[in-house]
């Protein structure tokens, strides 16, 4: 049999810690499926630290195993992922509940040259009692829903564990989370990098452990949701804070002229108070997504559009504290008018209502123009080249294997 990696078309990938029980399982429908299809490929165990023998289990099948030491299900894949020798690498859990001797409809469409299959186990088929129903109808439903918005993709299962890719594609990513998240982390950066993409039905079944299984649904869920988020600044903070930014600043406008009345309900300098309110919010959000995205192209995780770029250079760091000193000015001034007209009727008890209606636009040009000279400073400071912008960020070290220990699992199936 080959032993070129040249040659290693498929590397077929499972993260392990302590998976005595599935593990020969898994790796014999693995060896079965590279038999029968005739593919010249491995398995590649990516081991977290078992100590259930799970290693002597898999290098007695003929599995090569590489031990990753940092501990997590994306550290163990992105370990997996460096030291696979296939050109197209098949991830899936080695816990039986996906069935690795059945996948050619993954290598299919890797082969037409897609860079990411996702498998989708809604259209596949669950078997009774694979997956907690919190998960089925709540958890997976809901966060793929808001990858899909977020991302524009059309990917229905989001959190398959089960999928194929394009080995050097998936490098290019440079991948980084440790942890569940792993699963979102990927299709996001594959869609963020515009990789081809497609889905394929996948089949799950209840995995065969009798321990529990590693996943704590509410923990991992928010994990996936906090990096969906942190990964869409203008759902996070652009699109609210436009939202809030444009009602508040627009009311506080109209209520600034007089009191107003909608529905029988007045509104008047109180009211002004709570829509200023609003707005300074909805202008911080709306900064804070800037600066989010400043940092994120800093450090390469997010794409940078050819809009985003021209307005990153039309606002400088120079017009950024001109504009802000120009609101602060303004409502210095028109707040030093307030006081010296109050000093000329003898500092004497003023009208509540008309003062709140001109102390509120100081308070926002005060505020506001501070905002503004800050979040300037920071942004100079986010856009200032530096070594570590010019170097990206190294990807997860993997202790070499022990060839002399290893080498007997290193043998190439065809």
């Amino acid at each position: 049999m080959p032993s070129s990696t040249e040659n290693v078309e498929l590397s077929i990938l499972m993260p392990c810690l302590n998976e005595a029980e599935t593990l020969a399982v898994c790796i014999r429908k693995a060896q079965q499926y590279l038999e029968r299809s005739g593919i010249v490929g491995e398995v590649v165990i990516a081991d977290n630290g078992s100590t259930d023998g799970s290693q002597d289990i898999a290098r007695s099948l003929g599995a090569r195993v590489v031990p990753v030491a940092q501990r997590g299900y994306g550290a163990a894949l992105i370990g997996g992922t460096q030291a696979a020798r296939g050109r197209y690498v098949i991830m899936g859990d080695a816990d039986d509940s996906y069935d690795f001797s059945r996948l050619d409809a993954f290598v299919e469409k890797l082969r037409e040259g897609y860079q990411l299959v996702m498998g989708n186990r809604f259209r596949g088929g669950i078997a009774p009692g694979a997956m907690p129903p919190l998960h089925k109808y709540l958890g997976n439903p809901v966060l793929s829903g808001i990858g899909r918005l977020f991302f524009n993709r059309h990917i229905r299962d989001f959190h398959c564990g089960m999928r194929g890719y394009d080995r050097e594609a998936v490098l290019r990513l440079r991948l980084v989370t440790t942890g569940m998240e792993y699963a979102s982390e990927m299709v996001v950066r594959a869609s963020l990098a515009g990789l081809a993409v497609t889905e394929v039905p996948t089949t799950l079944d209840k995995d065969g452990r009798s321990r529990p299984p590693h996943l704590r649904s509410w923990r991992d869920g928010w994990r996936h949701l906090r990096f969906l988020l942190l990964y869409a600044p203008r759902w996070l903070f652009l699109y609210p804070g436009l939202v809030a930014l444009t009602l508040g600043g627009l009311s506080t406008l109209v209520l600034m002229l007089g009191p107003r009345e909608v529905g029988g309900i007045g509104f008047d300098s109180v009211t002004m108070i709570y829509t200023s309110a609003i707005t300074v919010l909805g202008y911080q959000a709306v900064v804070f997504s800037i600066l989010t995205k400043l940092y994120a192209a800093r450090e390469g995780f997010l794409p940078v559009g050819p809009r985003f770029r021209w307005l990153s250079n039309l606002f400088t760091l120079e017009r950024g504290l001109v504009l802000g000193l120009v609101i602060f000015v303004l409502g210095l001034v028109v707040g030093i008018a307030q006081v010296l007209g109050w000093g000329g009727s003898g500092f004497g008890e003023l009208d509540t209502i008309r003062a709140t209606r001109v102390a509120v636009p100081v308070m926002l040009g005060l505020t506001l123009g501070f905002f503004t000279l800050m979040a300037s400073m920071f942004a100079g400071a986010l856009t200032v080249a530096t070594r570590s912008t010019a170097h990206p960020t190294p990807m997860l070290d993997i202790p070499a294997v022990d060839e002399t220990v290893a080498g007997q699992g290193e043998e190439v199936r065809s």
